[in-house]
């Protein structure tokens, strides 16, 4: 009985110790310091822009002194980009709640959408903890254009699936 107080202590700081531990390095895909960009996140699609821009030639005028007349302005077209959209579909990543796919559009040098092709979960939590967490997720891939995005919380496990999957897809389109 003399030990009773003591043993208690020890098991409260123990406990104490292992809530309040927090892992700092990160496995796999999952990036937990990564910002979000502000900002437009997707290019203008306008196919064609031009620049305007004033010239003043100068010109003798009927005095003889030069300056300029008159301003004439001109139009540069710029090149039209006509990139077509690539998809792939990555791997069936199994995770400990289910299995998850996703598929990844790539226009050119962006990604342009990101859905989830196959989604298997075991349970109704499961499902509607995925159906929460995905578009936050998708928000993600699309605002940092990578699949190095930060996990979420109490998500874990889908979350790296999600990461894992997108990846594969865009190894098969060997964007990088």
């Amino acid at each position: 009985m003399k030990r009773y107080p003591f043993v208690m202590g020890a098991t409260a700081a123990g406990l104490a110790g292992i809530l309040s531990f927090h892992s700092r390095g990160t496995t796999g895909l999952l990036a937990n310091s990564l910002p979000l960009k502000s900002g437009p996140s997707a290019p203008s699609n306008s196919s064609k822009t031009s620049t305007p821009s004033t010239t003043s030639p100068p010109s003798s005028n009927a005095n003889g002194s030069s300056g300029p007349t008159s301003t004439v302005p001109t139009t540069v077209p710029q090149s039209p980009t006509t990139t077509a959209a690539s998809s792939a579909t990555g791997v069936s990543e199994q995770y400990g709640y289910g299995t998850l796919s996703v598929r990844v559009t790539v226009t050119g040098s962006r990604i342009t959408d990101v859905k989830v092709a196959n989604l298997q979960t075991i349970d109704q939590y499961s499902q509607q903890l995925a159906v929460q967490v995905i578009p936050y997720l998708r928000h993600q891939v699309l605002s940092l254009q990578t699949a190095r995005i930060s996990g979420i919380s109490g998500a874990t496990y889908t979350s790296e699936a999600y990461a894992y999957s997108l990846q594969s897809a865009l190894d098969k389109l060997r964007f990088h």
